[in-house]
């Protein structure tokens, strides 16, 4: 992916982030997620008091693709203020891995800093279709 395209994400990941609802962490996630035919989903973490019930910034984006007949994806970014980058938790790696299998994942931070990372690298062992054969 070309670096403006990454810049262009990132900046759409970032502003997604500002309409986290996340009142008891205040650790607010921005995602942008871009489709092989160039549309893009943002999504933000929603919070909930029953921690349980919160939604990641990532799956957000996803499941709003995936929910309008999207199935075809070349890249996620998701970012946060951290130093470093932002790692996606265990659920979203899953879900990410079986919706993103051949997307690039940038994880980042609102300076700009960002690292690519492959599916399988973000889990390398993931729960799939074969469980159930």
């Amino acid at each position: 992916m070309q670096k403006a395209k990454i810049q262009e994400l990132l900046a759409k990941a970032v502003e997604a982030r500002k309409y986290s609802y996340s009142p008891y962490s205040n650790f607010k996630v921005g995602a942008a997620l871009i489709t092989k035919a160039g549309k893009i989903y943002t999504g933000c973490n929603v919070e909930n008091a029953s921690f349980g019930l919160t939604i990641c910034a990532e799956r957000t984006a996803i499941f709003k693709a995936i929910s309008e007949g999207e199935r075809e994806f070349e890249a996620l970014a998701v970012v946060a203020d951290v130093e470093g980058v932002v790692s996606p938790c265990g659920a979203c790696r899953q879900i990410i891995h079986e919706f993103l299998r051949d997307a690039q994942i940038i994880t980042g931070n609102i300076k700009g800093d960002y690292k690519i990372f492959t599916p399988d690298e973000l889990l390398p062992f993931p729960f799939s279709e074969s469980a159930f054969s």
